[in-house]
């Protein structure tokens, strides 16, 4: 899972150098797969319930699951969350970012990546032997709604190995003590979805997309980590 995983990590920085204006999220889906196969891996997204592509490509006010569209162009000022998965041997590999397309940001999405990264890392620590899947949520939670932003609901993380996804799933809000204890080798998907407004969320006609109901920016990581002896080891770095 660890190969796997730094090979998700590989295509997360080779799209990654490809986001700027001009730029279609189509585009960006090409170079990933390339990469996918130039690694010696298999895209675990593409064919998944019929989902066409390597890639989720989800912008701006777009929460996960964003399908990749020669006429979907990126615009300065755009954030852009690129989530990708591969197999390889059996095991899957699965991680998440969001960045920002050319330019400044404006300070309130500044903030956003910024708190929805740290919420990941918060959720990470709490991911230990003997911890609870409520422990993780509940980190999650604490950093995103001190910071005044919403937690997505709807959509969770999970737990991962040879499927893309197991149980438990991961929810980024808990109640600390709650849900299953996490166990030694255990490797859940972490994911937080964060939202500048409210959680709710609402399908697009394609059936994929999810996207905030109030129209509100967007932005997600995922890391895969293992709980050890050691404590959290993430997989997709």
């Amino acid at each position: 899972m660890r190969r796997s995983g730094r090979i998700v990590r590989q295509v997360l920085e080779t799209v990654k150098e490809v986001v700027a204006p001009g730029v279609t999220t189509m585009e960006l889906e090409r170079v990933a797969e390339k990469k996918i196969r130039d690694l010696g891996a298999r895209p675990a997204f593409k064919g998944y319930y019929d989902y066409p592509c390597v890639l989720c490509t989800s912008v701006n006010n777009e929460i996960v699951h964003g399908i990749p569209s020669e006429r979907r162009v990126l615009k300065a000022g755009d954030i852009v969350s690129i989530d990708t998965g591969v197999v390889l041997d059996g095991f899957y590999g699965d991680a998440a970012i969001t960045v920002p397309v050319g330019g400044e940001l404006t300070p309130e999405l500044d903030k956003l990546l910024e708190v929805t990264r740290e919420s990941l890392y918060k959720g990470i620590e709490a991911a230990r032997i003997g911890n609870t899947i409520g422990d993780v949520g509940a980190a999650v939670q604490q950093v995103v709604e001190a910071n005044g932003f919403s937690v997505v609901r709807e959509f969770v993380g999970h737990g991962i190995g040879t499927k893309l996804h197991e149980d438990p799933q991961v929810p980024n809000y808990g109640t600390p003590g709650s849900g299953p204890k996490l166990r030694d080798g255990m490797v859940l998907a972490i994911e937080p979805m964060v939202n500048v407004g409210r959680s709710e969320t609402r399908l697009l006609d394609d059936k994929w997309t999810a996207v905030t109901q109030d129209g509100s920016y967007s932005a997600h990581f995922e890391h895969c980590v293992a709980a050890t002896k050691n404590g959290p080891v993430i997989l997709t770095e």
